[in-house]
Formats: C-alpha cells, sequence, structure tokens
C-alpha cells in the first residue's frame, strides 16, 4: 500500500481553514497567506496552494465555508417562522463576531459556500415560503436581514465591549459641548449602545416582525 505523504496528512482543506483562522486572529488579518499557513503547518507551500482554493480568493472561500460549518441545522418547518429565523440569523451574527479578521479580508465578496447555502440560505428561503410570501419577496426578505447581519458584525467590536465603550466615551467627552449638545448631554446613553449585540438582536427582531405583518 502506497504510503501517504506527511503534507496530504497535515494539510487537509479542514486544517488548512482552521491555521487560516488561528492565523488571522493571533497575528492579523494582514498576515494571512498560503506561505504563513505552510509554515504553520509545517508542510509546503505548494500543498497548500493547491489544497487550499488555488488563489486567495479561493482560500477566503474555503475559511469562510469552513467557518459556516458552526451554523445550526435547523430545517425548513421546524418551529415557528419568528424563532427559526432569529436562531438562523443569530448563530451566523455569532460565528460572523467571533472572527472579525476573515469579515475584514472578505468585504463585499458574498458568503455563497455550501455551508452557507445549505445551512442558511437554502432553509430559510423555504421558510419564507412557508410563510406566504411570494419568491421574490422570500428573496428580498433574506437578503435584508442577511445584509443587516452582515454590516453589524462587520461594524460592531465585540471582543472587549468595555474597551469600546471606554473609547468612546473618552472621544465623546472630549467634543465641545456647543457644538454637539445633543451627544454631549447624553454620554451615558450613547455609550450603553455602541457595544454589544443588544442592538443588533433588537433590529433583527424589528425586522422579523415586519415581514410576519407583510405576510399576514
Amino acid at each position: 500500500m502506497p504510503k501517504t505523504s506527511k503534507s496530504l496528512e497535515e494539510a487537509t482543506p479542514g486544517a488548512i481553514a482552521r491555521a487560516g483562522l488561528a492565523i488571522i486572529e493571533t497575528r492579523g488579518a494582514s498576515e494571512l497567506s498560503f506561505r504563513a499557513i505552510a509554515s504553520f503547518l509545517g508542510v509546503s507551500h505548494t500543498t497548500v496552494v493547491r489544497r487550499g482554493g488555488g488563489d486567495f480568493g479561493g482560500l477566503l472561500d474555503l475559511l469562510a465555508d469552513h467557518l459556516a460549518d458552526g451554523l445550526p441545522e435547523i430545517a425548513p418547518g421546524s418551529g415557528m417562522w419568528a424563532e427559526v429565523t432569529e436562531r438562523r440569523f443569530v448563530a451566523w451574527y455569532d460565528l460572523l463576531v467571533a472572527h472579525p479578521g476573515l469579515v475584514l479580508l472578505r468585504g463585499p465578496r458574498p458568503w455563497l459556500g455550501p455551508r452557507v447555502l445549505a445551512r442558511l440560505t437554502e432553509p430559510q428561503l423555504a421558510d419564507n415560503l412557508s410563510l406566504g410570501l411570494p419568491i421574490t419577496e422570500a428573496l428580498h426578505a433574506y437578503r435584508e436581514m442577511y445584509l443587516y447581519t452582515l454590516g453589524c458584525a462587520a461594524l460592531v467590536e465585540q471582543r472587549d465591549p468595555k474597551a469600546v465603550r471606554l473609547r468612546a466615551r473618552s472621544a465623546l467627552a472630549a467634543l465641545d459641548p456647543d457644538e454637539h449638545p445633543l451627544l454631549a448631554a447624553h454620554l451615558d446613553d450613547i455609550t450603553t449602545v455602541l457595544a454589544g449585540d443588544g442592538v443588533y438582536r433588537d433590529g433583527l427582531r424589528r425586522l422579523i416582525a415586519s415581514w410576519t405583518a407583510t405576510a399576514s
């Protein structure tokens, strides 16, 4: 029986994806490269390129699809529409905010990997249709919640909410209250809503409620 090379054993697509995410989160998004992953795994650069997507865009797709493996498998029709919709999108939001470097690198590139499509897009569209929305509105509803979730994940720092609030408070406190009377008068309220997932969850529920009303 032919021996399997060390590179093929250790440079599986899953291992490459895990290494890539680890590099982004520990060293920074700018440090991600095929050579960095090869060094991390102790295998050849050529092997990582061949099994890691072929180019940088393919590598990002591999990492994104691996990340989406953490999405729960919620079958269409497995619960009340509002409940399962919120569960799917909150789960995706939690994955995205846990890996801000990957979100930054992908930018506007669509998240269309097999796992995202199978665990978020396809079941959500099926449930949207079951709610009574025609296909165009079902797609519109999905896209609206998709963009909202992705945008919130990209713009809100979740890892250290206390530090975010302290930085914001310091910056706002330095403003001239004559030029910015509202910001100066509501400093505590503003810093309270700048971090954490409360604003995201509230906004998602409002979107869900509006589509529920549309289908009624």
